[in-house]
């Protein structure tokens, strides 16, 4: 038997290379070469990123210190007008007191009526002692108290023969005052011994 012979058209297999270029692979591959040389940037391409990323970095810098040189002077100015203005609620709150001593002072000159004096006295006190608690002031109770230096400062010690005194205040010589629980004066005190 004769073999036939098929005239279809022989299929033939070509390498195309990856770039669509025809040629060798070799070829092929020095193109990929050259491709991937011209991706990757150069030493001059670099050093003119980092550059411009450092320019970047510089004016970052420069308007971040003159954002806080503003915040610095502006808190700077609120600090001083909160002092200055601080004061004028205290001092405002304070006028109706003088104003009471100085009724009480042209009361005196033609007063014989020492009781009275006294009461208008106790009244423009108390009004006063009532301004300092509403300001968050309260005198130091010391009498009796144990003696601490935290409130306390010893002017004094003085010798005493009952136990239940020694360590303890006998006598407050000039009251002390806390302001929102901070010491303002420490009370001056004699202490037994």
């Amino acid at each position: 038997m004769a073999k036939e012979t098929d005239n279809t058209t022989e299929k033939k297999e070509v390498e195309i290379p990856e770039n669509g270029q025809n040629g060798t692979p070799a070829e092929a591959q020095t193109a990929k070469e050259q491709q991937e040389e011209a991706k990757e940037p150069t030493l001059e391409d670099k050093i003119a990123d980092l550059e411009a990323r450092l320019e970047k970095e510089k004016k970052e810098y420069l308007f971040l210190m003159a954002e806080f040189d503003n915040f610095r002077k502006r808190t700077l100015k609120e600090k001083m007008e909160i002092m200055k203005n601080g004061a004028e609620k205290a001092m405002g709150d304070i006028l109706p007191v003088i104003d009471d001593f100085e009724r009480a002072l042209q009361a005196m000159n033609g007063q014989t009526d020492v009781e009275g004096l006294k009461e208008g006295v106790e009244i423009i006190y108390n009004k006063f002692i009532k301004y300092l608690k509403d300001n968050g002031v309260e005198a130091i109770d010391s009498n009796k108290a144990t003696f601490d230096t935290e409130l306390h400062e010893a002017v004094a010690n003085f010798p005493t023969q009952e136990e239940e005194l020694k360590g303890k205040v006998i006598d407050t010589v000039q009251k002390g005052y806390m302001i929102n629980d901070k010491v303002l004066r420490h009370a001056k005190v004699v202490v037994g011994q």
